[in-house]
């Protein structure tokens, strides 16, 4: 994280006794990157983090799930309505959709509180596309709602608990599950940290003048989160697979932390776009960075503004990088009628130039000329730099006709 946080209880310099008000002392829990190399913050325990009473391995149904290449190479569109499990939590219950060895995508149907939960091997990227869920975890709190990325530093322990409220789910997914709250989410693993781009910050961390956004747009939890409880289990994620740890004590005992590593929430609909008088490329939409891979957020805003601009994507093959889009509000008018909606994934690989549908630029360039100045188009963009394998869940929700949209629109 680029800047230093304080919540609840600390002691005026690290390191030194912290008492608790019965006598004991408070035991530190330094959280760092990079062997103690790197961003770090250190919490404080009312009770022992390391006291476990037992371990158990676990069947890992998600980590197992068989990746195959994309072979024959096909542009693919996956519809998340469509796959074939829907509900549980939102740990177990992801669903892969294609990953490689740097991250796994994935995609939850959460109407269940999940166990509490420690990925050991990588931060997490959570988009929620809608319906409210509450993140609690060692460092607090963050209530979350449509359009937000949480990003869950690796190693932290957490649930999500999916909640009713002002953000709310939407009716269509409260209908499926009785009425109950619900949520949808798109889950991006990392085999390593989720950052914003370098080129956002100072030497010093902070956030520069040209960024898409700042220090103000990001969301920390509010406070402590205090719990009590004793042979708690959690379960950890590693890259040997599931282990469920039982814990003495809750590891919700956290009195205070401070430093630079923690849990925050980001809006999409805080991303301010770069626009250019002519097309602008993918990267001025980049949000996040990740090992191999980078997340770019697409936003409503204002058409390229040259008098003989062309105001939507050009043909593109990016030779060195897979490209996977999770359309999440508005109308995409680049891939108009080739079946794309709200909710659809697409994955363009390397080795197939892909671009707008065939009619698509004059149907904008005639809106721009009837008064037209503005998209209204929101999603999440991946681009990966190892191609993207295909995860079999993704299948049950594949639309065979999307790899002929092209050819089928150009032949009228």
């Amino acid at each position: 994280m680029p800047y230093y946080r304080t919540v609840g209880e600390v002691p005026p310099k690290r390191h030194i006794r912290f008492y608790r008000p019965d006598g004991g002392l408070y035991a530190e829990e330094l959280m760092g990157e990079e062997g103690f190399s790197s961003d770090s913050s250190l919490l404080y325990h009312v009770h022992p983090p390391t006291a476990i009473v037992k371990s158990e391995a676990l069947a890992d149904i998600a980590g197992q799930t068989r990746l195959t290449p994309n072979l024959p190479l096909l542009p693919r569109h996956y519809r998340t309505a469509d796959l074939a499990a829907a509900g549980g939590d939102l740990v177990l219950g992801r669903q892969p959709l294609m990953g490689n060895d740097d991250i796994v995508i994935s995609f939850a149907v959460a109407n269940a509180p999940s166990d509490l939960y420690r990925n050991s091997v990588g931060d997490e990227a959570v988009y929620v596309q809608d319906g409210a869920l509450r993140f609690e975890s060692v460092y607090g709190v963050i209530e979350a709602g449509p359009g937000d990325y949480v990003i869950v530093p690796r190693g932290t322990i957490h649930r999500w608990v999916p909640v009713a409220g002002p953000a709310g789910a939407g009716p269509d997914v409260e209908d499926a599950f009785a009425g109950g709250p619900a949520a949808r989410a798109l889950v991006i693993e990392a085999r390593g940290h989720i950052r914003p781009p370098r080129r956002y910050l100072s030497a010093a961390g902070q956030f520069l003048e040209h960024a898409p956004y700042c220090e103000r747009d990001l969301r920390g939890v509010a406070g402590p989160l205090l719990a009590e409880g004793e042979d708690v289990p959690v379960i950890v994620r590693n890259r040997a697979g599931l282990t469920r740890l039982t814990y003495a004590h809750h590891p919700f005992d956290v009195v205070g932390w401070d430093g630079y590593l923690y849990p925050y929430a980001f809006n999409i609909a805080d991303f301010e776009p770069i626009v250019k008088r002519t097309h602008a490329p993918p990267p001025v939409h980049q949000t996040f960075e990740g090992p191999n891979f980078v997340i770019c957020s697409f936003c409503p805003r204002p058409l390229d503004f040259d008098p003989r601009s062309v105001p939507i994507p050009y043909n593109h093959h990016n030779v060195d990088s897979d490209e996977m889009l999770f359309y999440v509000a508005g109308d995409y008018s680049a891939r108009k009628g080739s079946g794309v909606g709200i909710g659809s994934i697409t994955l363009h690989p390397s080795g197939f130039t892909h671009g707008p549908t065939p009619g698509a630029v004059e149907a904008v360039i005639a809106g721009m000329e009837a008064g037209r100045r503005s998209t209204d188009e929101t999603a999440v963009m991946i681009d990966t730099f190892r191609p993207l394998l295909l995860a079999e869940p993704a299948a049950a929700a594949e639309d065979p006709e999307y790899a002929w949209s092209w050819a089928r629109a150009d032949r009228g």
